[in-house]
């Protein structure tokens, strides 16, 4: 079926763009405008669908940057993520482009409409439509029914076809976009990292602040930045690289039989077995070795010595660690080896008894974005 033929009627109206993300609003808006220069758009940026909050922070950042390059005001909408998650109670199993995709597409146009009669306009339309990830006609349907409830007509416009979906990427790749690999539903983001077996770290903020590599707080700081370099005019080029990755899901180290032991593990310790038993057997220049899996211990006053840090405790640098480079640096400088993945436990004393350490942590194959200056 082809929309455009209803294009014709956006002539003599303000149209309000609901935006989903700056991958599919600046070639949505730049067709738009190519098409109707005569009107005046607004963009509207409502998704309480996405989460984390932070993964919103930064598609919010990279829509901002895409509308002041294109000239176009954006307004921004409650983030109400607990009342969008009532509203699709009972339907999180539901696929892409299933029951769960029209309620929340229900609740944006409804949301979307209200604030077009707000501003005094009559039609509305959303960036929704160019992404492949969406159905056109479930689109339409729920839009044409918010036209008979609310007066508020949608517009459906595709721009997906005649090549339309390549030009969308060459454009994302032109503007140096943030391309999100995810709709922004936790649901969808959950079903599609199972089934490519992948770990969600989207979903990993440790409770440190410490900034994670590849993490979502990681991309804004890093579009941040580049918003920066460009209000700078300083050229630059975003370019992919792939990495080992790391991530740590829990820690506990005991003395003996149940004394539990403060201790933090420096990024990158892994064990393949999650667990290890034994004794710390010898030290050597303020390193203790342990007499199973390679472990070794630091005592906090070595820990402090060789970070030129002041740490009063264990638990001062599990909740202020150091950041992510320098504990890898850190490792470096104990191991003689950037592939070491040996666990290193920082500890007040070395215990004399035996230890079980619990250590479990994941190491993936992953990439993420880096600045080259042009």
């Amino acid at each position: 079926m082809q929309y455009n033929t209803l294009l014709y009627k956006l002539k003599g109206f303000n149209i309000l763009v609901h935006i989903c993300c700056s991958v599919d609003s600046h070639f949505f808006l730049e067709k738009l405008q190519e098409d109707f220069p005569d009107e005046r758009l607004t963009g509207f940026f409502y998704d309480p669908n996405i989460h984390p909050y932070s993964e919103y922070q930064l598609r919010l950042l990279d829509v901002k940057r895409s509308c002041k390059k294109l000239g176009i005001e954006l307004l921004e909408g409650e983030y109400d993520f607990q009342s969008w998650m009532q509203a699709v109670k009972g339907l999180e199993k539901e696929p892409e482009k299933g029951a769960r995709c029209e309620v929340c597409f229900d609740r944006r146009f409804k949301v979307s409409a209200k604030k077009a009669l707000e501003l005094g306009e009559k039609k509305i339309t959303t960036t929704l439509l160019v992404s492949p990830l969406k159905s056109q006609e479930q689109l339409k349907r729920v839009g044409d029914e918010f036209y008979k409830s609310h007066g508020v007509e949608f517009v459906a416009v595709d721009y997906r076809s005649g090549g339309g979906t390549q030009d969308q990427s060459r454009v994302t790749k032109e503007e140096q976009l943030y391309r999100q690999d995810y709709c922004g539903c936790i649901f969808g983001l959950t079903m599609q990292r199972e089934q490519q077996n992948r770990i969600m770290d989207e979903m990993f903020s440790p409770i440190s602040g410490q900034i994670l590599p590849a993490s979502i707080e990681e991309r804004l700081e890093f579009y941040t930045k580049r918003n920066e370099l460009e209000e700078q005019n300083i050229n630059y080029k975003i370019i992919k690289q792939k990495f080992l990755n790391y991530r740590q899901f829990s820690l506990k180290l005991i003395s003996g039989k149940r004394d539990i032991v403060d201790a933090y593990a420096l990024s990158y310790s892994t064990l393949p077995r999650k667990k290890a038993q034994g004794r710390v057997e010898f030290t050597h220049n303020d390193i203790s070795y342990f007499n199973r899996e390679e472990i070794k211990f630091l005592t906090r006053e070595t820990f402090n010595r060789l970070t030129q840090s002041d740490f009063k405790s264990i638990k001062d640098i599990i909740y202020n660690p150091l950041s992510f480079k320098k504990e890898l640096t850190l490792r470096t400088n104990i191991s003689g080896s950037n592939y070491d993945l040996t666990p290193i436990i920082i500890v007040e004393e070395i215990p004399q008894t035996k230890l079980t350490l619990h250590l479990d942590a994941k190491t993936y194959d992953d990439t993420k974005e880096d600045i080259i200056f042009s």
